[in-house]
């Protein structure tokens, strides 16, 4: 087993990380950017090295950088967590040349797995189901030809990277030469190849994935699947596990199509089969598939990297009850979800029985505008999905963000939602059926949320606030007012003001 192991990445899955190493006795080494020099990751790693300026590239994608930091820091193996260089098939060969442990696939099944075109013809080889679509990368004077063949409508797919950049969705013919343009702009900004690739669009449709481990030793064993059908702009908010719509006959057949292809692609470590290709990389909502079956699926990664076998064989994997995560971001569901950036005044985290909090924000901290907004991700566990739909109700209202605008009642307001509760949704949900309500002051917030805002507008104003919304303050209602005024201030009017928001 490793000694000590360098997290390549930032934010909450850098902790998330760590806090496993430090259960199996694993030396961390984190890095951080000029914008990150009092990030939590740092302040809880066992070492930690400044790698460059803020933006990403010249950072956190700058694997030199990082594998020249390994070699300082004496470190066995780099865990990538997801995003920037988890799916880096170049930087995973790097490792492998240097003698040092990528905790993910080889680079050989991570370049296969990476390139959407290639998947599909593994996949198809392997007899695993995809959408109808093209298998090889499409030029521009092909695209119409193609587009007509697979019928209209269909995606333009970007055959590099993921997490739901450079797709756009054409519906009839005089929009594909747009769509073709800026699919490929933003796919080579973001992942530096511009090749796109069309498949059938199809509406309507549940996004659910399949999570897969496997070890060198061959062996590779399906955890269940995740609901991820509600989603904006092709980012999932919301993820559960097991979805309503999957029963035992249906489920037994999606393991066996995500077992097979992984073993066809010679896949080892954590990954997640959407049945059009596989993510080669621990999932952003790999917790909820954790708490179902009782697995760590990150030293489940190390361990498999150190060479060792699973452990455990499908016969073993036994979920239990059901499983909902929450992506916590730092954005205005009320403004189109602009992003929200600056100083997190104060924090008070949700906790008690079966809530789960990873995140990486604390009160004082900074949130940069290089990076994603994500702040933390709230995961409720239930013995059904009853329970943990109302554990999760209830962990958001305790939630207190003051400082920055957050999606949380975007979230509270979705959990209400009646079609959500029958679940009867899918990946267009959002988009069509679904609308904030006003900010009308009666969003489900915690009166400690008000007083904590009302408390920290008094610290800052030094205003009388029994003058200025009454005399009651002992019974409370006074910093209640005061709190709710500051929350309401901080929606209509943006971007002035000390206090935009909080829950």
């Amino acid at each position: 087993m490793f000694k000590k192991i360098l997290i390549a990445n930032r934010g909450e899955i850098a902790l998330r990380v760590m806090r496993t190493c430090r259960e199996m006795g694993i030396a961390t080494v984190a890095v951080y950017s000029d914008a990150d020099r009092n990030a939590l990751h740092v302040r809880y790693s066992d070492e930690a090295y400044h790698i460059g300026a803020g933006p990403a590239r010249e950072s956190y994608l700058d694997y030199r950088k990082i594998l020249k930091v390994a070699r300082k820091a004496k470190a066995e193996a780099i865990h990538p967590g997801y995003g920037f260089l988890s799916e880096n098939w170049a930087f995973a060969q790097v490792c492998q040349k240097a003698g040092i442990e990528f905790v993910g696939p080889s680079p050989a099944a991570t370049r296969l797995l990476g390139d959407k075109v290639a998947a599909r013809k593994t996949m198809i080889a392997a007899n695993v189901p995809v959408v109808p679509g093209t298998e090889a990368a499409v030029q521009a004077d092909e695209a119409a030809a193609v587009a007509a063949r697979t019928g209209y409508p269909v995606l333009v797919k970007a055959a590099a990277g993921g997490g739901g950049k450079g797709i756009r969705v054409v519906n009839t013919p005089d929009e594909l030469e747009g769509a073709l343009r800026v699919a490929a702009s933003e796919a080579k900004s973001a992942f530096g190849d511009e090749s796109v690739y069309i498949e059938k669009y199809l509406t309507s449709v549940r996004h659910v994935e399949v999570q897969v481990i496997g070890d060198k030793h061959g062996n590779v064993v399906a955890l269940g699947e995740r609901e991820c059908s509600i989603q904006r702009r092709h980012q999932k908010l919301t993820e559960e596990s097991p979805s309503v719509a999957v029963d035992e006959a249906l489920r037994e057949r999606m393991q066996k199509a995500a077992v097979d292809g992984a073993k066809a692609a010679g896949y080892y470590n954590a990954g997640t089969v959407e049945f059009l290709l596989v993510n080669t990389r621990l999932q952003v909502e790999h917790p909820v598939t954790e708490w179902i079956t009782g697995r760590d699926l990150v030293a489940d990664q190390i361990r498999v990297a150190a060479g060792e076998p699973l452990g455990y064989t499908q016969a073993d994997v036994v979920r239990r009850g059901h499983a909902i995560e929450a992506r916590i971001t730092a954005e205005d569901p009320w403004n189109n979800f602009l992003p929200s950036l600056g100083l997190v005044e104060y924090v008070s985290e949700p906790s008690g029985p079966g809530v789960r909090v990873d995140s990486a924000i604390y009160s004082g901290g900074d949130i940069p505008y290089f990076y994603d907004p994500m702040l933390a991700k709230v995961i409720t566990w239930g013995r059904d999905r009853a329970q943990a739909i109302e554990r999760m109700k209830r962990a958001l209202r305790e939630y207190i963000v003051v400082g920055v605008q957050t999606n949380i009642p975007f979230h509270l307001q979705l959990l209400d939602d009646e079609r959500f509760l029958r679940g009867d949704i899918h990946t267009g949900f959002l988009d069509t059926e679904f609308a904030m309500a006003p900010a009308d002051g009666r969003d489900g917030t915690d009166d400690v949320a008000l007083m904590v805002a009302a408390i920290l507008s008094h610290l800052k104003t030094r205003q009388p606030l029994a003058e200025a919304y009454g005399p009651t303050i002992s019974e409370g209602s006074a910093w209640k007012a005061a709190g709710r005024s500051m929350l309401m201030q901080g929606r209509t009017v943006r971007g002035r003001g000390w206090l935009r928001s909080t829950i």
